[in-house]
């Protein structure tokens, strides 16, 4: 039993330091999201804009129109005039009009259904990936992100943020040049703190899509707590009963 758990430990730390060298190969230090779901307008906005910039080529097959409503605060009407545009049922999983033959053509592939991207990769990553992206004319879509490098996906937000390039450090052993640090050449249509709100937003609407229950489970647990306060209580008060003759 011992052997195997020593084993599970290994395994671990195997893991963890696989992901920090994935992490410094792929780009260096995450940026913290700082999202939080009990924010319900961040979660309003991060549908809004998820819905407007990242659902043309990305699906949210676990993830029902009527249930984001519900949890979110939206009318059945507010859900299907804003955040539904291909003509899905409102009881209908969150699904993409893309033709997977349109998505072989132009990517390669069909682009990733995000349901669980936030419970793969957590919230700091995709915070950090989603203002990562920058021009780089060697790659087909003109596009690479200094987190994920070589990724084959344009960046989806650029019109906010506006045009972004890479300042590049000294070659390395290979005679490689990786970009340091990205800077915005061409502003967008809103300010640097905007955008970050905005990527804010739509990091915590993934982290809520990849597990919807979470807000009833964050509501439940308050009472859970009060519970567990007076049922302590009540027992304090019936051992001083049952104790009160023991001398």
């Amino acid at each position: 039993m011992t052997k195997k758990w020593i084993a599970l430990l290994a395994s671990a730390a195997i893991g963890l330091l696989s992901s920090a060298s994935a992490l410094a190969a792929s780009g260096g230090q995450l940026q913290q999201a700082g999202n939080d779901l009990s924010d319900r307008a961040s979660l309003q906005r991060g549908a809004a804009l998820y819905m407007n910039y990242c659902s043309g080529c990305h699906s949210l097959k676990y993830l029902r129109y009527s249930r984001m409503g519900e949890d979110l605060g939206l009318t059945e009407e507010e859900v299907m005039q804003n955040l539904n545009f291909t003509g899905a049922k409102y009881g209908e999983q969150i699904h993409v009009a893309l033709a997977p033959a349109d998505a072989e053509k132009w990517f390669g592939k069909m682009p990733p259904d995000l349901s669980l991207i936030s419970r793969v990769r957590g919230t700091d990553w995709l915070y950090t990936y989603l203002k990562s992206f920058y021009l780089d004319e060697t790659r087909p879509l003109g596009w690479n992100n200094k987190l994920f490098p070589n990724v084959s996906m344009p960046n989806p937000l650029w019109e906010l943020q506006g045009l972004q390039h890479a300042e590049y450090g000294e070659p390395d052993e290979a005679g490689e040049r990786h970009p340091e640090r990205l800077v915005v050449t061409s502003p967008g249509k809103v300010s640097t703190q905007e955008f970050d709100q905005a990527v804010r937003d739509i990091t915590n609407f993934l982290e809520y899509a990849g597990e919807p229950a979470a807000l009833k489970r964050q509501a439940i647990g308050i009472w859970v707590i009060l519970f567990l306060v007076v049922l302590s209580f009540l027992a304090y008060l019936l051992k001083q009963e049952y104790w009160r003759d023991v001398h």
